[in-house]
């Protein structure tokens, strides 16, 4: 007789709290908290306090009960993963977003080179060697500071584990690969070529206008969000582009379905290689295919004859970065002085206080090599 008791309470009690959770879906009400600590159960992970929605608000995590009944938990808003070492949480939209800051800036008529690259770039004119852009030195009103004094003066406002994700990246980073993107005309594919190129170690991305209205005239040097890490450049026309590159040691690959098309799994990627890909509709423009040093094209097994112009530029990045790996050991190729730079670099990108506090470092600095009388 007591068990069956047990069971109906049991019964009762479950549906009285399938009850509550329907009645909070179409109630509308507000989300209910869940204090921080019984997020985490390292050995457990059936046992989660049950928490009354009616109960006043505690200090913790929120969650969403405006659920759909095709999901059966809820969804933790701002929870970051122990994985995650990203300030920057991403939230429901955040791919929207930044596509608009991605556009927002490729439209913008600012120099925004002093901003968004921080430390001392070289000349195009004269370049020697393997291209590498970055000076050891950054500017601070009439001081300058090297890629030692930036991360000495900004160590304490980085968390070590983002230092360490930094010194990571960085040592996967290369230059010796470029993505060039030529008028596009959708910002979604230019983003994603961009966070593309991120993922893959590329360092350099450059964005080619070639409409009439040269609506990215200027603003050559932009990065931002998702993409602020990245080196990106924007210009004018193929030809403008492509002598820059040039006079940096690249040689011009476009990406061109025809006769004399190179496969990409057939190209050495160990040789300094810009890879341009074209607009989404209308392909590679003439005067880019003609001043290019190579076509190169990726083998179609299917009905379609091409790829979006996203997934194409992602598949090339790849192709290259295992190519590089086979023959050399690995993608990154900077050398110690230069990632070092780079990670002054990151560091000064991190977040908008570091320019601050680097700038005050090389006050203390002046003041420090005033003799005292």
């Amino acid at each position: 007789m007591s068990t069956s008791t047990s069971v109906c309470k049991t019964f009762v009690l479950r549906t009285s709290l399938f009850s509550i959770e329907n009645q909070l879906i179409r109630t509308n009400t507000r989300p209910i908290s869940l204090p921080r600590s019984s997020l985490f159960f390292p050995n457990s992970y059936s046992i989660l306090p049950l928490v009354s929605p009616f109960s006043p608000y505690q200090q913790g995590l929120w969650f969403d009960c405006k659920r759909g009944s095709i999901r059966s938990y809820g969804c933790a808003l701002r929870a970051v993963s122990n994985e995650t070492t990203d300030h920057n949480v991403l939230e429901p939209g955040t791919e929207d977003i930044n596509k608009d800051r991605v556009e927002e800036l490729l439209k913008s008529k600012e120099d925004d080179i002093a901003r968004l690259m921080k430390m001392e770039r070289k000349s195009d004119i004269g370049s020697e060697g393997r291209w590498f852009p970055y000076l050891d030195v950054f500017r601070a009103g009439k001081s300058f500071l090297t890629s030692e004094e930036i991360l000495e003066a900004v160590d304490t406002l980085i968390l070590d584990v983002r230092k360490e994700r930094i010194r990571k990246v960085v040592e996967n980073r290369s230059y010796s690969v470029c993505l060039v993107v030529e008028g596009l005309t959708d910002f979604g594919n230019v983003s994603a070529t961009f966070r593309s190129a991120d993922a893959l170690g590329f360092q350099s991305v450059h964005v080619i206008s070639c409409d009439s209205t040269k609506r990215y005239r200027d603003n050559r040097h932009v990065s931002m969000g998702a993409e602020k890490w990245l080196d990106i450049e924007v210009w004018n026309s193929p030809q403008e582009c492509f002598r820059v590159l040039r006079s940096r040691g690249y040689r011009i690959a476009t990406t061109h379905v025809g006769i004399d098309a190179v496969s990409v799994y057939d190209m050495d990627w160990s040789c300094p290689t810009a890879i341009v890909v074209g607009n989404e509709s209308r392909g590679i423009s003439d005067e880019a295919l003609q001043l290019s040093d190579l076509h190169c094209s990726i083998p179609m097994k299917g009905m379609v004859d091409s790829f979006n112009v996203s997934v194409a530029a992602g598949i090339i990045m790849h192709q290259a970065v295992c190519d590089r790996t086979s023959r050399l050991g690995c993608h990154g190729d900077l050398t110690m002085k230069e990632s070092q730079i780079l990670r002054a670099e990151f560091s000064l990108r991190h977040s908008s206080s570091a320019i601050g506090i680097a700038h005050e470092y090389a006050k203390r600095k002046a003041d420090w090599s005033i003799p005292k009388l």
